[in-house]
Order: C-alpha cells, then sequence, then structure tokens
C-alpha cells in the first residue's frame, strides 16, 4: 500500500513539474522548412544548442498526423523526431527560450505534408 502511495505522490509532482514552464509567447519570424513523407515514416528536426537556450515546441501540434517520439542532445544538436501516424498537413512550431521562459529569441516552422 505505501509503494502505491508513493508512485501516486511521485506522479502528482511530475505532472505538477511539467505544468510549470509558462507557454511560450509571441514568436519572431520564422525560418520555414517543408518536408513531405509517407504515412508511417519518420521525420527528425536538428537545431543546434546554445548555452543557456532552450529549444520548446510553441504550438500545438496535429497529434491526428504527427506525434513526438523522442528527443535527446547529440553533441552540439538538439533532435526531435516525430512518427507520421495520419496523412494531413501539420506544422511543428519550435521557439529558442531562455530557460522555460515565454520569450523566444528565434524560431523555426517545419511544414510537414504526410501522403
Amino acid at each position: 500500500m505505501r509503494v502505491v502511495a508513493l508512485f501516486l505522490i511521485v506522479g502528482a509532482l511530475a505532472g505538477t513539474a511539467a505544468a510549470s514552464a509558462p507557454p511560450v509567447g509571441p514568436l519572431p519570424k520564422p525560418v520555414v522548412t517543408s518536408v513531405r513523407t509517407a504515412k508511417g515514416s519518420l521525420v527528425s528536426v536538428a537545431l543546434p544548442k546554445r548555452s543557456g537556450y532552450d529549444w520548446r515546441i510553441a504550438r500545438a501540434l496535429n497529434a491526428k498526423v504527427l506525434r513526438e517520439v523522442s528527443e535527446g542532445d547529440v553533441g552540439a544538436t538538439v533532435v526531435l523526431v516525430f512518427r507520421a501516424v495520419g496523412k494531413g498537413h501539420a506544422s511543428i512550431w519550435l521557439a529558442e527560450t531562455k530557460g522555460e521562459t515565454a520569450k523566444a529569441y528565434r524560431a523555426v516552422r517545419y511544414d510537414v505534408t504526410v501522403a
């Protein structure tokens, strides 16, 4: 019983921590890249890391078309991987912020069409 209670407490705290980052505010003009892919394929996005800054997903993603499957640091690059789960169009909006603040210093957008 104590183990179950511990998991519930840890889960509640983890949910609170994840929700503490404010949404990204207004974005500067993004660099836009268009991508065409097939359903079931993976789409990866590689972004340069800068000390003191974080790349964050800045706008809602169309989950009927794309879903994030992983992210990680590869040397001086942040890589996000998405799976094309349905046909249609989705935009991946990413913003570079100082930590988990709302102010965006750089923005990129990937317009993905899944056929």
